[in-house]
């Protein structure tokens, strides 16, 4: 059915879910799992031009983002491979999650994108928008979505 299952975390308790469905999903199509984590491409504040930072501070922060990152999906690979299942882990930079989302899924020529969807709704939803939604109206691989 799947060859190539991508699925996004965020390390949450409810894509820690997702990622669990994931697993499965891919131990029952015997396919391949590409975990991914979007991180940032650099610091960004509430007051942006407030407070300038230098270079070396902000490269620290991009690496710690960076080792957070790869934790994340490090955990995932490993969660899979005691199922026996073949995970790539892959940590993304970028600012636009969605985006992210969808080109990794091309690069690795998925077939599938697992996700968790936050449930936000209302006003919510309208300021702090859904990766999710962005991701199931642009992408061209079939997204399962998972609460």
């Amino acid at each position: 059915m799947y060859q190539r299952i991508l699925v996004a975390t965020d390390g949450s308790s409810l894509s820690k879910k997702a990622v669990a469905s994931a697993i499965s999903l891919a131990t029952l199509c015997e396919a391949e799992l590409v975990a991914l984590k979007v991180v940032p491409r650099y610091p960004q504040s509430y007051f942006e031009g407030g407070i300038a930072l230098q270079p070396a501070e902000m490269a620290r922060v991009e690496q710690q983002w960076a080792e957070s990152g790869q934790a994340i999906v490090d955990t995932v690979q490993k969660a899979a491979a005691a199922k026996g299942v073949k995970t790539k882990a892959v940590v993304a930079k970028s600012d636009l999650v969605s985006d992210a989302i969808i080109a990794a899924a091309k690069k690795h020529k998925c077939d599938l994108i697992v996700m968790a969807s936050h449930g936000r709704r209302g006003i919510k939803r309208l300021l702090l928008g859904s990766e999710t939604q962005q991701v199931l109206t642009h992408s061209h691989v079939p997204v399962l979505v998972l609460r």
